[in-house]
């Protein structure tokens, strides 16, 4: 990501917005889209499509347009750890977790990306210290996981636990990607940074989904094959190109938002196509997480500490 593309924004236009918007429905169906494609095919092959995908069409769009690629063997590099930090240890943990956990509830967790985020950024970036306000969004994040999962959860360690906490796990390696991001990955065009991200972790994940699950078949069903086109080229590749397109557009700060805008999606496809339910605890959950990303975010205290400053 280039810091001269991605400028600052306090105000959202109507067509960020609606990229926005589409970002959040992309990125909420890649979730149920995982948990139908996890019907036939294994956590690691499921991942290896999406990345193999992702990179393939990233690397077209990249011939079409021309853009350049620079960086020699350093910039190699960094996509080698970032394509672990963004891509195969994020994707393959929640993969695992959603065999075990609903794919609203997936999404829910996958929220604290931001919370981690932050408090990461706090602790290696010096310009990125803890205010009292991001503090205590932290604060009210955390509490949301908490709710969430529940005590128990911790005690009793079952399969549903380990998945919460594999999803858990996720948001944070996306927390660390971020960091290690904005120190190391700059300079290139973020469609370049993008594909060079999955065609490492598709380095990675093709040949370990063929040694430990085999070669992939070509009976699946239909349904299972959508899931899995859907997951690279439309979740993956498309949703980059908006994503990168929305921080042009709205800023950094304002594209955050879209953290809140992807739960919602999944929980009720969830609901719609595989019948699931949440507790109420979970939706408390969510709202504790909201409320926090808000708080981080500032806006809001900013919205109403102007009317103060003018009287």
């Amino acid at each position: 990501m280039t810091d001269k593309a991605i400028k600052p924004q306090t105000s959202i236009s109507p067509a960020a917005w609606g990229l926005m918007g589409l970002l959040a429905i992309l990125w909420g169906c890649s979730f149920p889209a995982t948990r139908a494609a996890l019907g036939e095919v294994g956590v690691l092959t499921t991942v290896a499509f999406r990345v193999g995908e992702g990179a393939l069409a990233l690397w077209i769009v990249i011939f079409l347009r021309g853009l350049p690629v620079r960086g020699g063997w350093r910039i190699v590099a960094v996509f080698a750890v970032m394509g672990v930090l963004n891509n195969v240890l994020p994707w393959s943990l929640i993969v695992w977790g959603q065999s075990h956990i609903a794919s609203g509830l997936a999404a829910i967790l996958n929220a604290s990306t931001a919370i981690f985020t932050v408090s990461l950024a706090a602790l290696i970036l010096p310009d990125e210290r803890l205010t009292t306000r991001k503090s205590l969004g932290v604060l009210l994040g955390l509490a949301g996981v908490i709710m969430v999962m529940g005590i128990s959860a911790l005690r009793s360690l079952d399969l549903t636990s380990l998945g919460q906490i594999a999803v858990l796990a996720a948001s944070v390696s996306y927390g660390c990607a971020g960091v290690f991001a904005r120190r190391f990955l700059s300079g290139q065009p973020p469609e370049v940074a993008a594909a060079g991200m999955l065609t490492a972790s598709s380095s990675v994940m093709i040949p370990a989904a063929l040694w430990f699950e085999g070669a992939p078949r070509l009976d699946y069903h239909p349904t299972t094959w959508v899931a899995l086109l859907y997951l690279g080229f439309i979740g993956s590749a498309l949703a980059f190109l908006c994503y990168y397109r929305a921080l042009r557009l709205a800023g950094a700060g304002n594209v955050s938002l879209v953290t809140l805008m992807i739960a919602p999606v999944s929980v009720v496809l969830g609901a719609l196509i595989f019948d699931e339910s949440l507790s109420l605890s979970d939706y408390g959950g969510f709202l504790l997480l909201a409320a926090g990303l808000l708080v981080i975010d500032g806006r809001l205290f900013r919205r109403f500490a102007k009317p103060q400053e003018s009287a």
